[in-house]
């Protein structure tokens, strides 16, 4: 069965980083579209970024841009969320997700077409 397996997480003061990994098992891998997303108390849960394994195309949502990085490493069916400069409203679970089809080297960071989630990895950033 799929498992995605997140890790990383942990708590750090504003301006910091963290690296975030997403480990797939079970899975095709090759050519699917994998993501992060993100969901704070009482807040709906929002896309962060998303790459497809295949080409390495990366998608990102408008308040990470320019502070994250999504990337992948095929050899070992893992995707990493680089976060740096981070902000105390970066704040929350953060979830893997993944595609059970193919949709092609431009991957919507949008919840509700992926397929596999993972049970999440809290981030805590504080002022």
């Amino acid at each position: 069965r799929v498992q995605l397996v997140e890790s990383g997480g942990g708590s750090v003061q504003a301006g910091g980083s963290l690296r975030l990994s997403c480990a797939a098992s079970g899975y095709t891998y090759n050519s699917k579209c994998m993501g992060w997303f993100r969901q704070a108390p009482g807040k709906e849960r929002e896309g962060v970024a998303a790459i497809y394994t295949g080409s390495g195309s990366t998608q990102y949502s408008d308040s990470v841009k320019g502070r994250f990085t999504i990337s992948r490493d095929n050899a070992k069916n893992t995707v990493y969320l680089q976060m740096n400069s981070l902000k105390p409203e970066d704040t929350a679970m953060y979830y893997c997700a993944a595609t059970l089809t193919t949709l092609g080297d431009s991957c919507p960071v949008l919840h509700y077409v992926y397929n596999y989630w993972g049970q999440g990895t809290q981030v805590t950033v504080s002022s």
